[in-house]
């Protein structure tokens, strides 16, 4: 049997997680509503665990409505604050990288 080997990061999740976050932070970005989402992660950080179990309990229900294949992967990987601390920040750089373009385009003119 041949084992699948786990790239590390300096974070200490997977590639894999780390492109999972970044995917999901690209998805708020580009719908504009970086402000308050990024409220709304602030608030329920230190309920993350909490959180996670809540996703878990209504998987079954939710999946019926959606399409569930990163709902569990969510719910695993936001079950510690340090996670959703990095899509926070990772939205943060996607709103400043933003910021950063609209001033060289003025600068430009």
């Amino acid at each position: 049997m041949i084992k699948e080997l786990e790239i590390e990061t300096e974070g200490g999740l997977p590639a894999e997680d780390l492109a999972f976050i970044e995917r999901i932070a690209k998805r708020i970005y580009d719908t504009g509503f970086i402000t308050p989402a990024i409220f709304a992660l602030e608030m329920v950080k230190p309920l993350a665990l909490l959180g996670s179990h809540t996703m878990i309990f209504f998987g079954p229900i939710v999946s019926a409505f959606i399409k569930a294949d990163g709902y569990y992967r969510a719910a695993e990987l936001f079950e510690e604050p340090s996670n959703v601390e990095l899509l926070i920040s990772r939205l943060e750089q996607l709103e400043q990288e933003h910021k950063n373009k609209q001033t060289e385009k003025h600068s430009e003119r």
